[in-house]
């Protein structure tokens, strides 16, 4: 007699979808683990964000550009940056992994990986110019 608790013909269909590809790769633990990562990085980053933004509220335009030359503040929005959008990139990936399937799989994936690819690089050319234009107002001013 069989073990009713561990059939046979489970394990079978189990390498059967790894074959196909249609089964579990163990692939998901990584990704799963860089979610949860990615997410607990957003929250100090976010707390401190959202405290500048409150410091910042009523500041003129040279105050704010002086702020985000300065190195800390700079690679703490850059680190909020390219957190957000890697963390938007995986679960947006996760979506698509769940929900579209067939030929629209593959389009759909690259779509969205440019898309977020673009956006962050929009944010993160975005702080450079603020850091840039802050520190070469400080040297023009200074001189």
């Amino acid at each position: 007699m069989s073990n009713p608790k561990k059939p046979h013909i489970t394990v079978m269909r189990s390498q059967l979808s790894r074959a196909r590809g249609l089964g579990s790769g163990q692939a998901g633990v990584g990704h799963w683990w860089a979610e949860r990562a990615s997410a607990v990085a957003l929250v100090p980053l976010s707390g401190w964000f959202v405290i500048q933004v409150f410091r910042l509220a009523g500041a003129s335009q040279p105050e704010v550009a002086k702020w985000g030359a300065r190195p800390l503040n700079t690679t703490m929005m850059l680190s909020l940056v390219i957190l957000t959008f890697y963390h938007t990139q995986l679960g947006l990936q996760v979506i698509i992994d769940d929900y579209v399937h067939g030929k629209a799989h593959l389009p759909a994936g690259l779509l969205m990986k440019g898309i977020v690819f673009l956006l962050g690089l929009f944010g993160t050319v975005s702080v450079l110019k603020l850091a840039l234009a802050g520190s070469s107002r400080g040297r023009i001013a200074a001189g």
